[in-house]
C-alpha cells in the first residue's frame, strides 16, 4: 500500500524523497542549518523544486556551504559563481551569501551556535500545527515575521518573512505536514 504523502510532492521523485526523508525533521547541525537558509534565499521568487534540481550545483558551488569559507569569498568568486550556469546566477543573492555567511558567524559568536538562536524563537521545540491540505498552510505568520525582522537587524539579506516560514518548515521548527501523511507524527 503507497505511503500518503503530503499533496505538494507527489509525484515527483526527488520532490518525494525530499519529503520523506528531510522536510519538517527538526536540524540543529550548523552546517544543514546554513545550508537551508542560503537554499531558500535562492528560491525567493522561485519554484522549490526549482532550487531542489539545482541543490548538488550549489554544494559544489558553495564549497559544500562552509559558511566559514563563504564569509570569505572575494570579488573574484563571485564573479565565477555569476558565470556558474550549475546555479541561480542572481547578483544579489549570490553577494547576499556572503554577507549572510557573514551574519551567520556573528551570530554563533553571540549565542554560541546559530541553532541556539534560531531555535530560541520556538523554545526549543518543533510547532505542531494540524493542517488537513497543504494548502491551508500559511506562507507566513507573526513568528516568522519576528524572525526575519530580528535577521536583518543582524545584516542578513532576503530573509523576508515568506522565506523565513519555509526555513522554519524545512528545517522542524514547525510541523507542516498534512495530519494525514505518513511523516506528520514521524518528526
Amino acid at each position: 500500500m503507497e505511503k500518503h504523502r503530503c499533496g505538494w510532492c507527489v509525484g515527483d521523485p526527488l520532490y518525494e524523497r525530499y519529503h520523506d526523508e528531510e522536510w519538517g525533521v527538526p536540524l540543529y547541525d550548523e552546517n544543514k542549518l546554513f545550508e537551508f537558509l542560503i537554499l531558500e534565499t535562492f528560491q525567493a521568487g522561485l519554484s522549490w523544486i526549482t532550487v531542489l534540481r539545482k541543490r548538488e550545483n550549489f554544494r559544489k558551488a558553495f564549497d559544500n556551504f562552509d559558511y566559514k569559507k563563504i564569509a570569505n569569498y572575494k570579488q573574484s568568486k563571485i564573479d565565477a559563481l555569476l558565470q556558474d550556469a550549475g546555479i541561480i546566477r542572481n547578483k544579489l543573492k549570490v553577494k547576499a551569501t556572503v554577507t549572510n555567511a557573514q551574519a551567520f558567524i556573528k551570530i554563533q559568536n553571540e549565542f554560541g551556535s546559530f541553532s541556539d538562536y534560531i531555535w530560541a524563537f520556538v523554545n526549543g521545540k518543533p510547532i505542531k500545527n494540524k493542517l488537513k491540505d497543504h494548502r491551508n498552510a500559511p506562507a507566513n505568520t507573526s513568528l516568522s515575521n519576528i524572525i526575519s525582522k530580528d535577521l536583518k537587524n543582524r545584516d542578513f539579506k532576503f530573509v523576508g518573512t515568506t522565506v523565513i516560514y519555509a526555513h522554519m518548515q524545512a528545517t522542524g521548527m514547525v510541523n507542516d505536514h498534512e495530519m494525514s501523511c505518513f511523516r506528520y507524527n514521524e518528526v
